[in-house]
Protein backbone atom coordinates (compact mmCIF):
# COMPACT_ATOMS: atom_id res chain seq x y z
CA UNK A 1 0.00 0.00 0.00
CA UNK A 2 1.48 3.40 -0.92
CA UNK A 3 2.65 5.52 1.96
CA UNK A 4 0.38 8.41 0.98
CA UNK A 5 -2.69 6.16 0.99
CA UNK A 6 -1.82 4.77 4.43
CA UNK A 7 -1.43 8.29 5.73
CA UNK A 8 -4.81 9.34 4.31
CA UNK A 9 -6.54 6.30 5.80
CA UNK A 10 -4.91 6.92 9.17
CA UNK A 11 -6.03 10.57 9.14
CA UNK A 12 -9.57 9.57 8.22
CA UNK A 13 -9.62 7.04 11.04
CA UNK A 14 -8.21 9.56 13.53
CA UNK A 15 -10.76 12.21 12.56
CA UNK A 16 -13.52 9.64 12.78
CA UNK A 17 -12.52 8.81 16.34
CA UNK A 18 -12.31 12.51 17.22
CA UNK A 19 -15.77 13.19 15.82
CA UNK A 20 -17.20 10.17 17.62
CA UNK A 21 -15.76 11.29 20.94
CA UNK A 22 -16.75 14.93 20.41
CA UNK A 23 -20.33 14.17 19.32
CA UNK A 24 -21.81 14.19 22.87
CA UNK A 25 -20.28 17.62 23.46
CA UNK A 26 -21.61 18.84 20.09
CA UNK A 27 -25.10 17.52 20.83
CA UNK A 28 -25.02 19.07 24.30
CA UNK A 29 -24.20 22.50 22.85
CA UNK A 30 -26.86 22.20 20.13
CA UNK A 31 -29.50 21.12 22.64
CA UNK A 32 -28.70 24.03 24.92
CA UNK A 33 -29.60 26.57 22.22
CA UNK A 34 -32.73 24.81 20.92
CA UNK A 35 -36.19 26.10 21.88
CA UNK A 36 -38.11 23.86 24.22
CA UNK A 37 -40.54 22.92 21.44
CA UNK A 38 -37.76 21.33 19.35
CA UNK A 39 -36.23 19.11 22.02
CA UNK A 40 -38.60 16.14 21.61
CA UNK A 41 -39.46 16.54 17.96
CA UNK A 42 -39.67 13.29 15.96
CA UNK A 43 -37.64 12.89 13.88
CA UNK A 44 -35.06 14.93 15.81
CA UNK A 45 -33.41 17.89 14.14
CA UNK A 46 -29.65 18.32 14.22
CA UNK A 47 -29.57 22.06 13.68
CA UNK A 48 -32.09 24.22 15.56
CA UNK A 49 -34.57 26.16 13.46
CA UNK A 50 -34.25 29.03 15.90
CA UNK A 51 -31.19 29.64 18.06
CA UNK A 52 -32.08 30.88 21.53
CA UNK A 53 -30.01 31.68 24.61
CA UNK A 54 -33.06 31.82 26.83
CA UNK A 55 -31.95 28.73 28.77
CA UNK A 56 -28.66 30.37 29.73
CA UNK A 57 -30.41 33.51 30.96
CA UNK A 58 -32.91 31.43 32.94
CA UNK A 59 -30.09 29.41 34.43
CA UNK A 60 -28.38 32.57 35.68
CA UNK A 61 -31.45 34.56 36.72
CA UNK A 62 -33.81 31.92 38.12
CA UNK A 63 -31.46 29.38 39.72
CA UNK A 64 -28.56 29.49 42.23
CA UNK A 65 -26.15 28.40 39.47
CA UNK A 66 -23.74 31.27 40.13
CA UNK A 67 -23.58 30.30 43.80
CA UNK A 68 -22.63 26.76 42.83
CA UNK A 69 -20.11 28.11 40.34
CA UNK A 70 -18.51 30.25 43.05
CA UNK A 71 -18.35 27.28 45.40
CA UNK A 72 -16.71 25.10 42.74
CA UNK A 73 -14.13 27.77 41.93
CA UNK A 74 -13.25 28.32 45.59
CA UNK A 75 -13.14 24.57 46.21
CA UNK A 76 -11.03 23.74 43.15
CA UNK A 77 -8.53 26.57 43.58
CA UNK A 78 -8.14 25.94 47.31
CA UNK A 79 -7.64 22.20 46.86
CA UNK A 80 -5.23 22.72 43.97
CA UNK A 81 -3.13 25.24 45.89
CA UNK A 82 -2.94 23.04 48.99
CA UNK A 83 -2.13 19.87 47.07
CA UNK A 84 0.52 21.46 44.83
CA UNK A 85 2.33 23.16 47.73
CA UNK A 86 2.39 20.07 49.95
CA UNK A 87 3.21 17.70 47.08
CA UNK A 88 6.07 19.88 45.82
CA UNK A 89 7.71 20.11 49.24
CA UNK A 90 7.05 16.44 49.97
CA UNK A 91 8.46 15.27 46.64
CA UNK A 92 11.60 17.33 47.16
CA UNK A 93 12.03 15.76 50.59
CA UNK A 94 11.63 12.22 49.26
CA UNK A 95 14.19 12.80 46.50
CA UNK A 96 16.85 15.05 48.01
CA UNK A 97 17.04 14.09 51.68
CA UNK A 98 18.26 10.82 53.18
CA UNK A 99 16.43 9.44 56.21
CA UNK A 100 15.23 6.02 57.39
CA UNK A 101 12.04 4.77 55.75
CA UNK A 102 12.16 7.19 52.84
CA UNK A 103 11.42 4.57 50.16
CA UNK A 104 8.79 2.92 52.34
CA UNK A 105 7.01 6.27 52.70
CA UNK A 106 6.98 6.68 48.92
CA UNK A 107 5.51 3.20 48.50
CA UNK A 108 2.85 3.83 51.13
CA UNK A 109 1.91 7.09 49.39
CA UNK A 110 1.31 5.18 46.16
CA UNK A 111 -0.61 2.49 48.04
CA UNK A 112 -3.01 5.08 49.49
CA UNK A 113 -3.75 6.29 45.96
CA UNK A 114 -4.69 2.75 44.94
CA UNK A 115 -7.38 2.55 47.63
CA UNK A 116 -10.93 3.15 46.33
CA UNK A 117 -12.05 6.58 47.44
CA UNK A 118 -15.44 5.22 48.49
CA UNK A 119 -13.92 3.37 51.47
CA UNK A 120 -12.90 6.72 52.99
CA UNK A 121 -16.31 8.40 52.86
CA UNK A 122 -17.63 7.22 56.22
CA UNK A 123 -14.40 7.88 58.20
CA UNK A 124 -14.05 11.31 56.59
CA UNK A 125 -17.68 12.19 57.30
CA UNK A 126 -17.32 11.21 60.96
CA UNK A 127 -14.08 13.21 61.13
CA UNK A 128 -15.76 16.31 59.67
CA UNK A 129 -18.59 16.06 62.20
CA UNK A 130 -16.12 15.56 65.05
CA UNK A 131 -14.06 18.64 64.20
CA UNK A 132 -17.17 20.70 63.44
CA UNK A 133 -16.68 21.49 59.74
CA UNK A 134 -19.43 19.32 58.22
CA UNK A 135 -21.50 20.89 55.42
CA UNK A 136 -18.79 23.40 54.54
CA UNK A 137 -16.50 23.93 51.57
CA UNK A 138 -13.55 23.38 53.90
CA UNK A 139 -14.70 19.81 54.53
CA UNK A 140 -14.62 19.13 50.79
CA UNK A 141 -11.15 20.66 50.51
CA UNK A 142 -9.90 18.22 53.16
CA UNK A 143 -11.66 15.29 51.50
CA UNK A 144 -10.38 16.07 48.01
CA UNK A 145 -6.87 16.52 49.32
CA UNK A 146 -6.89 12.99 50.74
CA UNK A 147 -7.14 11.35 47.31
CA UNK A 148 -5.47 14.03 45.14
CA UNK A 149 -2.32 14.43 47.22
CA UNK A 150 -0.91 10.86 46.90
CA UNK A 151 -0.93 10.90 43.11
CA UNK A 152 0.38 14.48 42.98
CA UNK A 153 3.20 13.56 45.35
CA UNK A 154 4.17 10.51 43.29
CA UNK A 155 4.01 12.47 40.03
CA UNK A 156 6.20 15.30 41.31
CA UNK A 157 8.60 12.80 42.85
CA UNK A 158 9.17 11.41 39.36
CA UNK A 159 9.96 14.89 38.08
CA UNK A 160 12.28 15.67 40.97
CA UNK A 161 14.24 12.48 40.31
CA UNK A 162 14.94 13.71 36.79
CA UNK A 163 16.65 16.89 38.04
CA UNK A 164 20.42 16.40 38.46
CA UNK A 165 21.74 16.74 42.00
CA UNK A 166 24.67 18.77 40.69
CA UNK A 167 22.47 21.77 39.90
CA UNK A 168 21.36 22.16 43.51
CA UNK A 169 24.85 21.37 44.81
CA UNK A 170 26.34 24.08 42.60
CA UNK A 171 23.86 26.62 43.94
CA UNK A 172 24.75 25.65 47.53
CA UNK A 173 28.47 25.98 46.76
CA UNK A 174 27.84 29.46 45.33
CA UNK A 175 26.41 30.55 48.68
CA UNK A 176 22.69 29.96 48.24
CA UNK A 177 20.67 28.62 51.14
CA UNK A 178 18.72 25.40 50.84
CA UNK A 179 15.48 27.34 50.31
CA UNK A 180 17.06 29.66 47.74
CA UNK A 181 18.40 26.68 45.81
CA UNK A 182 14.96 25.08 45.94
CA UNK A 183 13.21 28.21 44.64
CA UNK A 184 15.79 29.28 42.06
CA UNK A 185 16.96 25.90 40.76
CA UNK A 186 14.51 23.10 41.57
CA UNK A 187 11.19 24.85 40.94
CA UNK A 188 12.03 26.09 37.40
CA UNK A 189 13.22 22.62 36.43
CA UNK A 190 10.12 20.97 37.89
CA UNK A 191 7.69 23.50 36.37
CA UNK A 192 6.21 21.09 33.77
CA UNK A 193 5.45 18.60 36.54
CA UNK A 194 3.97 21.29 38.76
CA UNK A 195 1.72 22.53 35.94
CA UNK A 196 0.55 19.03 35.03
CA UNK A 197 -0.15 18.33 38.71
CA UNK A 198 -2.11 21.57 38.92
CA UNK A 199 -4.25 20.60 35.94
CA UNK A 200 -4.86 17.11 37.27
CA UNK A 201 -5.86 18.34 40.72
CA UNK A 202 -8.09 21.12 39.40
CA UNK A 203 -9.98 18.80 37.04
CA UNK A 204 -10.35 16.20 39.78
CA UNK A 205 -11.74 18.77 42.22
CA UNK A 206 -14.02 20.32 39.60
CA UNK A 207 -15.59 17.02 38.49
CA UNK A 208 -15.83 15.11 41.80
CA UNK A 209 -19.38 14.10 42.67
CA UNK A 210 -19.53 11.35 45.31
CA UNK A 211 -17.81 13.17 48.18
CA UNK A 212 -19.74 16.37 47.49
CA UNK A 213 -23.01 14.43 47.53
CA UNK A 214 -22.30 12.75 50.88
CA UNK A 215 -20.45 15.47 52.81
CA UNK A 216 -22.51 18.54 51.85
CA UNK A 217 -26.29 18.94 51.86
CA UNK A 218 -26.74 22.72 51.91
CA UNK A 219 -26.94 25.09 48.94
CA UNK A 220 -24.48 27.47 50.55
CA UNK A 221 -21.64 24.95 50.13
CA UNK A 222 -22.74 22.74 47.21
CA UNK A 223 -20.43 22.71 44.17
CA UNK A 224 -21.69 22.55 40.60
CA UNK A 225 -21.66 18.76 40.29
CA UNK A 226 -24.24 18.13 43.00
CA UNK A 227 -25.92 21.54 42.87
CA UNK A 228 -26.97 21.21 39.24
CA UNK A 229 -28.27 17.67 39.77
CA UNK A 230 -30.29 18.73 42.81
CA UNK A 231 -31.59 21.83 41.06
CA UNK A 232 -32.62 20.41 37.69
CA UNK A 233 -33.30 16.70 38.17
CA UNK A 234 -36.70 16.20 39.74
CA UNK A 235 -38.57 13.02 40.49
CA UNK A 236 -41.05 13.49 37.62
CA UNK A 237 -39.61 16.31 35.52
CA UNK A 238 -36.18 17.03 34.11
CA UNK A 239 -35.33 20.46 32.76
CA UNK A 240 -33.31 19.20 29.80
CA UNK A 241 -32.70 22.63 28.29
CA UNK A 242 -31.38 24.09 31.52
CA UNK A 243 -29.43 20.91 32.21
CA UNK A 244 -27.64 21.11 28.84
CA UNK A 245 -26.94 24.80 29.31
CA UNK A 246 -25.48 24.11 32.75
CA UNK A 247 -23.39 21.24 31.37
CA UNK A 248 -21.96 23.49 28.66
CA UNK A 249 -21.03 26.19 31.17
CA UNK A 250 -19.42 23.57 33.40
CA UNK A 251 -17.36 22.03 30.58
CA UNK A 252 -16.11 25.11 28.76
CA UNK A 253 -13.65 26.28 31.48
CA UNK A 254 -12.02 22.84 31.62
CA UNK A 255 -11.82 22.57 27.83
CA UNK A 256 -10.11 25.94 27.61
CA UNK A 257 -7.71 25.06 30.43
CA UNK A 258 -6.82 21.74 28.87
CA UNK A 259 -6.44 23.20 25.37
CA UNK A 260 -3.81 25.68 26.53
CA UNK A 261 -1.90 23.39 28.88
CA UNK A 262 -2.32 19.91 27.38
CA UNK A 263 1.38 19.64 26.44
CA UNK A 264 2.40 20.00 30.10
CA UNK A 265 -0.23 17.45 31.13
CA UNK A 266 1.06 14.90 28.60
CA UNK A 267 4.64 15.41 29.71
CA UNK A 268 3.63 15.02 33.34
CA UNK A 269 1.78 11.75 32.78
CA UNK A 270 4.65 10.45 30.66
CA UNK A 271 7.21 11.22 33.34
CA UNK A 272 5.07 9.61 36.02
CA UNK A 273 4.81 6.42 33.99
CA UNK A 274 8.49 6.11 32.99
CA UNK A 275 10.49 7.19 36.01
CA UNK A 276 10.33 6.35 39.67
Amino acid sequence: MPRLLRRILFNLFAWGVVLLVAFPLFWMIITSVKPQSELFRIPPTVWPETVTFEHYWRLIDETPFLVYMRNSLVLSFSTTFLVVVVATLGAHSLVRFRYPGRERIAQLVLFTYLLPSVVLILPLYLLMVWIGVANTIFSLVIAYTTFALPYALWLLRSFMQGIPDDLESAALVDGATRMEAFVDVILPQALPGIISTTIFTFILSWNEYLYALVLVNTDLARPLTTGVMTMLLGAFNIEWSLLMAAAVMMCVPLIILFAFLQSYLTRGFGAGGVKG
